[in-house]
């Protein structure tokens, strides 16, 4: 039988923003296992804030798994972290999604690409041009050669994986890029982000240069990163409507503060009001107005009120698994009728 390596992921304990860790495990198989062959695995939690040491064994259940194009009889497995009694642990947000099928999730992951302690084509000493022609600019001088090639082969992996990795741009700041990632059902849309977070991460070891998600790096006339969710549900792209949509907006209003708690940390570094952000104090939403809360597509209200809308507060660093449910949470209050 072949020999199949199993790479491992979950997200550790640091707070307040989790980090991937991975590891290897060789298993054999008559063809690629599905998820149930994939067995539970364990690893010192003590090593990753996960447990301390007198009491260190956590395990690792298998809960998504996609082939592995960067090695021969690869495997990803996106394993949940849990207790040796098989219970959740404390750290295991995805065990407490809100799981909605119907619910449509888009999300733009927006970071920065780091080596030698500075974003790419930054100079050695000061700061490059400032922002204006580095939004889906091409050309050496705008994204250089190393950032182009990263994102090509990530995206290639990402489709080769079976990951739903919907496009890539450069972004504002120099050296900053996104990639975007859609999944119908929102267990299904984070753990794609997860996954596809990984790959990025791991495929830049390879370049010497990290991937930085802190949501503001660069102090200063900069932009920040986001990672701005695109959602819908069933009632709002089937029903919708504009008395359901402005009650949906108040009710956003109203738990404003519960959604920021969740939507990454260091927010208030970059939802400033300026850079294409509102304000972290304020809730505001407008047709094509990024310096909302929401955005509101045009073809939204061209369509009866029916349709997706842009959450544009989640930073880059947010937990997906937190940021799907609080607004599931949130459009579950809005009564329909």
């Amino acid at each position: 039988m072949p020999k199949y390596k199993l790479e491992y992921i979950w997200l550790d304990g640091y707070t307040p923003a989790a980090n991937l860790r991975s590891k290897t495990k060789v298993e054999e198989f008559d063809d690629f296992p599905t998820l149930e062959q994939i067995p539970i695995w364990g690893f010192d939690g003590s090593s990753t804030r996960q447990a301390e040491g007198r009491d260190s064994d956590c395990m690792l259940k298998p809960v998504r798994h996609f082939p592995d194009p960067t090695r021969i009889n690869g495997v990803l497995v996106l394993c949940e972290v849990m207790l040796p009694d098989m219970t959740p642990h404390p750290s295991n947000t995805r065990a407490t999604v809100i799981d909605d099928p119907d619910a449509w999730f888009g999300f733009e992951q927006e970071y920065f690409l780091y080596q030698n302690g500075k974003p790419l084509g930054f100079p050695q000493d000061g700061f490059p041009n400032p922002q204006g022609e580095y939004y889906t600019g091409v050309g050496y001088k705008n994204v250089g050669d190393i950032a182009r090639q990263i994102v090509e082969e990530h995206l290639d992996i990402c489709l080769d994986a079976g990951i739903n990795h919907m496009g890539i741009n450069a972004e504002v700041a120099k050296g900053q890029w996104e990639f975007q990632i859609f999944a119908k059902g929102s267990k299904e849309a984070a753990d794609q982000l997860w996954v596809a977070r990984y790959i990025l991460i791991r495929l830049c070891e390879q370049y010497r240069v990290d991937v930085e998600l802190h949501c503001k790096p660069i102090r200063g006339d900069w932009n920040g990163s986001g990672m701005h969710t695109n959602f819908s549900t069933k009632y709002l792209r089937e029903v919708g409507g504009k008395d359901y949509f402005e009650r949906l907006m108040a009710h956003f209003e109203k738990r404003m503060d519960e959604h920021i708690a969740v939507y990454g940390p260091d927010n208030h570094l970059r939802l400033t009001g300026l850079h294409e952000t509102q304000a972290i104090d304020k809730f505001t939403y407008g047709v094509a107005d990024r310096g909302s809360s929401i955005r509101v597509p045009h073809s939204f209200i061209r369509n009866g009120y029916r349709g997706y809308l842009e959450d544009r507060r989640p930073n880059s660093q947010a937990d997906p698994y937190l940021v799907v449910s609080r607004i599931l949470r949130t459009i579950s209050e809005v009564p329909t009728s």
